[in-house]
């Protein structure tokens, strides 16, 4: 057999190895932390990578199942990985070297993705109807240790409560709380998470619900004092019988990027997310309901500073922190 004819399949092989590593020269890696398969974090942060693959050209992006905000932190503030969905307190907390933290780290916020309010459930026949309403009732904060709890406790000695003295503290779980407000075991409950909760809408199924809110000046207050929290709103017919807006006091949950992330870049990813909310083939609230809160509005309230890059991209929008 001709030399001529053994190195053709060899010549063509390699002109192909040559043309797909053209293909990629000049092309983007990104990597995303998000969290276990079983949360928010993981569909959402899949579907935001596709986003960004599909849309904006010469950048690939992996969404990657981690242990969400405190690894998350931790590998973007090393550089192992490019961006992360991380609770804003937690976030804040490790700019700031606090625990669980030992060392700070260089985090800024793309965005804030979604609020987390801390709901204050209780039903119309206890009547509360605000939080002086709770001296001397059972209330449920959560288990020990946890952001719900976190929150419960400062909210509650904020407003004057002695915790010990003032009120009867039950640290149940989400499911055992709710079926401890419908057998009225407990007078009110206090959960944190994204809205509409499946939690409060099973107990809205079966009982008269009422959100507690908090007042304006207590809200100011915390959020002075604990910065990492932030003032947010449920709107009102989020839950049956809850007709008005609620002020609450609320966690935030932000995409996270090292600040050393180059401005265009920043800028590039944070455009292609928000266009792709609710329009287009890889529109992400067909991904995860929970979408329907990315607006520029609700991007720009984080606990972190905005990237340049995504700052400018929502100050085109009309939005400033």
């Amino acid at each position: 057999m001709s030399k001529r004819f053994l190195c053709t399949p060899l010549i063509a092989g390699l002109a192909l190895v040559l043309a797909s590593g053209l293909a990629w020269a000049g092309t983007t890696f990104l990597t995303m932390g998000t969290g276990s398969p079983g949360g928010v974090y993981y569909p959402l942060g899949g579907g935001m990578s596709v986003v960004i693959q599909k849309t904006v050209d010469g950048i690939r992006c992996a969404a990657e199942s981690t242990g969400a905000s405190v690894e998350n932190s931790r590998l973007v503030g090393l550089g192992d990985t490019d961006m992360g969905m991380v609770m804003g307190s937690v976030a804040y907390k490790a700019v700031h070297g606090q625990d669980p933290f030992q060392d700070s780290y260089p985090l800024v916020a793309l965005f804030q993705m979604y609020p987390a309010p801390e709901h204050i459930v209780t039903t119309t026949d206890s009547g509360i109807t605000s939080l002086a309403d709770l001296k001397g009732k059972k209330v449920s904060i959560d288990v020990p240790g946890s952001g719900c709890s976190t929150m419960a406790k400062v909210i509650l000695r904020e407003y004057g409560y002695d915790l010990k003295k003032d009120l009867e503290i039950a640290h149940l779980s989400q499911s055992e709380s709710v079926q401890a407000l419908k057998d009225g075991i407990v007078d009110a409950c206090f959960f944190n998470f994204a809205y509409p909760a499946s939690a409060v809408m099973d107990l809205a199924a079966t009982r008269d619900i009422a959100l507690v809110p908090v007042g304006e000046d207590l809200a100011d207050t915390i959020v002075e004092k604990y910065p990492y929290y932030l003032k947010t709103t449920i709107p009102g017919g989020t839950y049956d019988d809850v007709s008005e807006d609620v002020l609450c006091i609320g966690d935030s949950n932000v995409m996270v990027a090292n600040k050393d992330m180059q401005e265009d870049l920043a800028y590039r990813v944070t455009k292609a997310i928000f266009e792709n909310v609710d329009q287009g083939k890889h529109a992400l609230v067909d991904i995860h309901p929970i979408a329907k809160q990315l607006t520029p509005q609700n991007a720009v309230n984080s606990p972190l500073d905005l990237h340049p890059g995504s700052a400018r991209y929502f100050k085109e929008q009309g939005a400033q922190p």
